[in-house]
């Protein structure tokens, strides 16, 4: 599960601005993503670039060599566009299992 929603988050994440795999990290880490690394980070980035969510770009570094900076596409979009409202739903139904409330039909 929380795979499915970290995907999301990175393409919140990239849709915002570009950024390069260590910057993303920091990113997540700032929202409170504390136990992931790089390690984890790059592997999810290569394959949402195979399933053409993300593209790349290599760009001068002021620090070292150049980086590898993620950008959205369209259909990175589209899969962004459906996860926020996965999230919504499950995040409705968590709420409703934590405070007892049943649906009615």
């Amino acid at each position: 599960m929380l795979k499915g929603i970290l995907d999301g988050c990175i393409l919140a994440i990239i849709k915002n601005k570009e950024v390069y795999g260590y910057e993303l990290t920091e990113k997540l880490e700032s929202y409170g993503f504390h136990s992931f690394s790089e390690g984890t980070i790059y592997p999810l980035l290569m394959r949402m670039q195979k399933e053409e969510l993300v593209t790349s770009t290599l760009k001068k570094s002021t620090a070292g060599p150049r980086r590898k900076y993620y950008s959205l596409t369209k259909k990175g979009e589209e899969e962004l566009n459906k996860f926020k409202l996965q999230w919504d739903h499950l995040q409705t139904n968590v709420n409703r299992v934590l405070s007892n409330e049943v649906e009615e039909n």
